[in-house]
């Protein structure tokens, strides 16, 4: 019991020294043959989705009657219901107009309406301002663009839509226009549309929730509103939009039957492709567990099948155009059987991700021709309205001019209905199981033995290098560290630094110090830490403080996790660390102490103690803060908060073994003290946390009475 004080207050002494003696060499740089680590979770969780979409297309393959088209309509129609979630009743919309505008014959009408209480969507109604008669109407859905609808591209086709004979309702997207959420946030001020989705939208995703649920509600909402309107014609409701507001065109049209044409812009595309190439796109843009429950984007084309649809399309989209066509092929086929084989179209030109003149003219002609308002299709020159002009609010900001809900007070409304529902855990086995089916984790009967990759000679320890077999195919690294002169009783410490064991091994670097007290010591490169830390996808649309949330999505599409890759990983290492029954040490700092706690409690019949520096105390912590640590996501599951919490897994450990909690912290990577931890977690007395401020005199303490 004194080695295990030793340990603990050396190690904490020492922990947060910097690293100033020589740079390791990396294990993994010397395998040429293994150097696809870093893509290597990203193609794991490819090869499953790729699998899923196999047997999708077989399914789809083998239907050759109308019958057989309706039925998987259907079925595709209650997947996409289950995997959104059931909408909210109807409340009062209680629009607002606040201003007009007219210009070059076009009349706007500026407004905003609450699509749930005390969440406003702001919009403007343009018509023609000599309309005559109830006119065609298009609701508009624009892409990721910082001033929404107001931009002069997006101004473009609304403005060209009126020229023509239509009324069209462009709103904002949440993040977006006057529903930017981050500009009085000095942290996250300089967010662009897709930070304003993901960064909010990871939080609704922790509560099982893609938040693509109130993108699709916006919409619906909408449609609610201009059934108010006396100049429309309800009858002829038309849909359309580019880029993300093409992911919002397609969603809408599969949700609303009252959409009766929709014309999705440089969206569209497989998955398959989609994953090939650029990966997932931001949250809205993901459905959790969508692929895993059968879907491709291609199935919100046939949810709309037979009305008329027309994918508009260019060569060079980031939204691969052979996927577009692969969608287009799949879905005609059930237009067919379906008896209208024409309702399908495609138009695509040669162009980036934009919108074309050639483009603009097919979808104008499509809306005609399927609307019932002939005309002349080619585009023409318009009139554009400054942004200010089009502005609802006197602010230009609905949260400063309005207040209201934005993405990440819903997610905290919501959380508090999750809290209700959930059940308490029961026991160890209970909370098993939840972990389990969370985290996708499964224990393999047999561990495949690591191979030694080299070893260096030091004087109190030395360094031997080794690779293991991952979950995902490809290897992880770790060093093992063994002093010259061991103690007589047998103890390994594994220990998990998110700063990576190149830098646990330099001098006054964790697994350093630990080697000096004689430990033996484990200290491995996990999926997405240290040598592997690229994860493969950077850039894109969903990297947010320099993490690949997009990885993470891709993991949520197929249902599984990168915790519970890495928990595979750590269960490999106990694995072959117990088979001489040698006494296991465990300690992890920041981001890792989730994922080791996680693995503990599968495994706690293997491991003695859990040592946690600087741990995430809660996931409903990051839920309630609004600008939370954005690297805690990694570690969190889709729909966990439903099941357990942390504190869960910590007081379920405290029953079996010694638990300690270094400088806790809160959702937004904040300290905690005494006072306020108690306000966000409930652990039992036998788990012991020591805080900022503590001194080693309270480690002694807890020792002494484990020594009694």
């Amino acid at each position: 019991m004194k080695r295990i004080r030793g340990l603990l207050v050396f190690f904490m002494t020492t922990f947060f020294l910097n690293a100033q003696s020589q740079q390791a060499e990396g294990v993994l740089s010397k395998w040429k043959y293994l150097n696809d680590a870093n893509s290597a979770v990203y193609k794991y969780f490819a090869g499953q989705a790729f699998q899923m979409l196999d047997k999708r297309e077989r399914n789809l393959a083998a239907i050759q009657s109308k019958k057989g088209w309706l039925e998987r309509q259907s079925r595709t129609k209650k997947i996409l219901s289950e995997v959104v979630g059931s909408f909210p009743a109807k409340t009062p919309l209680n629009p607002v107009v606040t201003g007009v505008a007219e210009k070059d014959g076009v009349r706007v009408e500026k407004l905003y309406f609450e699509s749930l209480p005390g969440y406003y969507v702001t919009a403007a109604f343009f018509v023609p301002a000599n309309r005559k008669g109830k006119l065609p109407v298009i609701l508009f859905c624009s892409g990721h663009s910082k001033s929404g609808f107001r931009s002069r591209g997006y101004q473009r086709s609304i403005l060209n839509f009126v020229k023509k004979g239509f009324a069209v309702l462009a709103f904002d997207p949440i993040g977006q226009g006057e529903r930017r959420q981050y500009l009085n946030n000095e942290l996250r001020s300089k967010f662009g549309p897709t930070q304003e989705h993901s960064y909010p939208g990871n939080q609704h995703f922790l509560l099982g929730r893609s938040p693509a649920y109130h993108f699709i509600w916006d919409g619906i909402r909408a449609i609610d509103y201009l059934y108010s309107r006396p100049e429309i014609d309800t009858a002829r409701i038309g849909i359309a939009g580019r880029s993300g507001g093409g992911t919002q065109t397609a969603y809408i049209a599969a949700f609303d039957n009252r959409i009766k044409a929709a014309a999705p812009e440089c969206y569209v595309t497989s998955y398959e492709k989609l994953i090939m190439t650029q990966g997932p796109q931001d949250a809205e843009q993901n459905f959790v567990n969508g692929i895993y429950e059968g879907l491709d984007i291609g199935d919100l084309v046939i949810a709309f099948a037979p009305k008329p649809m027309l994918l508009v399309t260019t060569t060079r989209d980031i939204f691969n155009i052979q996927g577009a066509r692969d969608v287009f092929k799949e879905a005609k086929r059930a237009y067919t059987w379906l008896g209208k084989p024409d309702g399908l179209e495609m138009v695509e030109d040669d162009a980036d991700h934009a919108n074309t003149p050639k483009n603009s003219e097919a979808t104008y002609r499509f809306f005609q021709k399927n609307l019932a308002n002939p005309g002349q299709a080619a585009p023409v020159e318009v009139s554009y309205f400054e942004e200010s002009e089009l502005n609802v609010t006197s602010t230009g900001n609905v949260y400063t001019s309005l207040k209201g809900h934005n993405l990440h007070s819903l997610a905290a409304l919501y959380l508090k209905e999750v809290l209700q529902k959930r059940n308490p855990v029961k026991n160890e086995a209970d909370l098993k199981a939840r972990v389990i089916e969370v985290t996708g984790y499964r224990q393999e009967p047999d561990t495949e033995t690591p191979f030694f990759s080299g070893r260096t000679q030091g004087e109190a320890y030395h360094v031997e290098s080794y690779l293991q077999k991952s979950i995902t195919g490809s290897y992880f690294p770790f060093y093992r560290l063994t002093p010259v002169h061991p103690p007589a009783k047998k103890s390994i410490v594994l220990l998990l630094d998110e700063n990576g064991k190149d830098i646990a091994i330099q001098e006054g670097g964790s697994a350093d110090s630990l080697a000096k007290l004689g430990y033996e010591v484990i200290v491995p490169d996990l999926t997405g830490f240290g040598e592997i830390a690229a994860g493969y996808i950077k850039g894109g649309d969903s990297w947010v403080d320099r993490v690949p949330n997009n990885l993470w999505y891709t993991g949520i599409l197929v249902k599984q996790s990168l915790l519970g890759v890495r928990m595979q990983e750590l269960s490999s290492l106990i694995n072959w660390l117990s088979e001489d029954n040698s006494r296991i040490e465990t300690i992890a700092k920041g981001i890792l102490t989730t994922d080791l706690l996680h693995l503990a409690v599968m495994q706690s019949n293997k491991i003695a103690s859990v040592l946690l520096i600087d741990p995430l105390v809660s996931y409903q912590s990051v839920i309630e803060e609004a600008n939370y640590k954005t690297s805690y996501v990694l570690s969190g599951v889709p729909g966990m908060i439903a099941q357990y919490d942390i504190d869960d897994l910590i007081n379920s450990l405290s029953d079996k073994m010694r638990v300690l909690l270094v400088n806790p912290r809160n959702g937004a990577g904040e300290s905690l003290n005494a006072l306020n931890q108690n306000n966000i977690v409930s652990l039992r007395r036998k788990v012991k946390v020591k805080y900022e401020n503590a001194s080693f005199k309270f480690l002694d303490n807890w020792y002494l009475q484990d020594r009694q």
